[in-house]
């Protein structure tokens, strides 16, 4: 058998061993984390009506502590930057920040450790959830729609943000990382990815502005460079991630310079000593080796793909050094207990589909862990 046919063979059959890179502690920024296996961000739409996180997301979250790390759910900014789903939660008010606060604590009591993904969704709002008027860096709309509470509807055309707004904005990003730092929380992600605002500022074709925030790569990274500036000063560099995805196209989002901006911003920021950078990338795409060469710190890396061969992909990445760590959703959501799964080569729960946006605990706190399976 050659050393590919044994390599695949290893992957069908998953077991994270005592001495694999991914089980190894990591340093990231001021946080010490256990493991370089971390939850990726998981919108679940199970916020109170006034985007206060639910009694159910303090379960959820401290039932999966054992990640290295946990990256909340994306958290709006501010009311305007919600809107994109219903029932996703907020960090611009106090009762917000005090259930962060009993998150923090729960995943804290539980040895685990959280940053809190925060977010502005942009043209991707819908006003009949937000409120608001819908924003963006230009009047270019998705073609998509989204669930409201009148039923399905289409996005609309967003209005072009001022410059004035978007110092607003920057402001209320640093505002929503102080609170996430005062409820307890570990650090904060910057999500500037997915088809939102940052991401549809650094994009060539949905950004088609003339200004300082318009144009040329550096002045696409612009707002996002400046989010991330403000909030290191604010909460220290330490304390902050910051997730792009190049190319990605969720959210109709379209780029055909897919590497510019990304350049651009990675150049600015890298010397603030973030505690990492958060790339959702198909890690053969040469984009991820070309900003991967242009990043000092550590990075993890969200393939998308959570399936037996895409973990040994994954140790394989951790054990070459080119990534420091992994983010995984799906498998986090339906197996709390997937750190010690993953160690014990245990058959994983499959994630139900269905009860991914559902009011209430199924298909969020009622998956078993292994020990429960045994008491059954």
């Amino acid at each position: 058998m050659n050393s590919r046919a044994r390599a695949l063979l290893s992957c069908m059959t998953f077991t994270l061993g005592s001495d694999a890179a991914l089980r190894k502690p990591i340093q990231i920024g001021d946080t010490s984390a256990e493991n370089r296996i971390f939850m990726a961000p998981l919108t679940r739409s199970r916020a109170d009506a006034d985007a206060t996180p639910s009694d159910l997301a303090v379960t959820y979250y401290a039932q999966r502590a054992a990640a290295g790390l946990i990256i909340s759910e994306a958290t709006a900014i501010c009311e305007q930057a919600n809107g994109a789903y219903m029932n996703t939660p907020g960090l611009y008010t106090d009762r917000h920040q005090e259930k962060w606060g009993e998150i923090a604590s729960a995943v804290h009591s539980a040895g685990g450790k959280m940053f809190v993904q925060l977010w502005h969704v942009g043209r991707m709002a819908h006003p009949e959830i937000s409120g608001f008027d819908v924003v963006g860096p230009s009047a270019v709309g998705a073609n998509l729609t989204t669930h409201t509470p009148s039923g399905k509807q289409a996005l609309q055309i967003p209005r072009a943000l001022t410059v004035e707004e978007i110092g607003t904005i920057v402001g209320q990003f640093r505002s929503a990382a102080r609170r996430a730092v005062d409820a307890g929380m570990d650090g904060v992600e910057i999500h500037g990815a997915n088809g939102y605002l940052l991401h549809e500022f650094s994009s060539d074709v949905v950004n088609q502005r003339t200004d300082a925030y318009g144009g040329s790569p550096e002045n696409r990274a612009r707002l996002t460079a400046e989010v991330v500036e403000a909030v290191a000063d604010e909460i220290g560099a330490g304390r902050v991630g910051l997730r792009i995805s190049p190319g990605n196209t969720a959210g109709d989002m379209q780029e055909n310079d897919k590497v510019g901006a990304y350049e651009a911003l990675l150049r600015r920021i890298d010397a603030l000593g973030l505690a990492y950078l958060h790339i959702l990338i198909d890690p053969s795409d040469p984009v991820f080796a070309t900003l991967r060469s242009l990043w000092g710190g550590p990075v993890v890396l969200n393939t998308g793909r959570e399936r037996d061969t895409s973990f040994c992909q994954l140790e394989e990445l951790a054990e070459w050094g080119v990534i420091s760590a992994a983010a995984v959703g799906r498998a986090f959501l339906a197996n709390p207990d997937l750190i010690r799964r993953l160690e014990v080569g245990a058959e994983l729960n499959e994630p139900d589909v269905a009860t991914f946006y559902a009011p209430g605990p199924v298909g969020y706190t009622d998956y078993p862990t292994m020990a429960e399976l045994q008491q059954v």
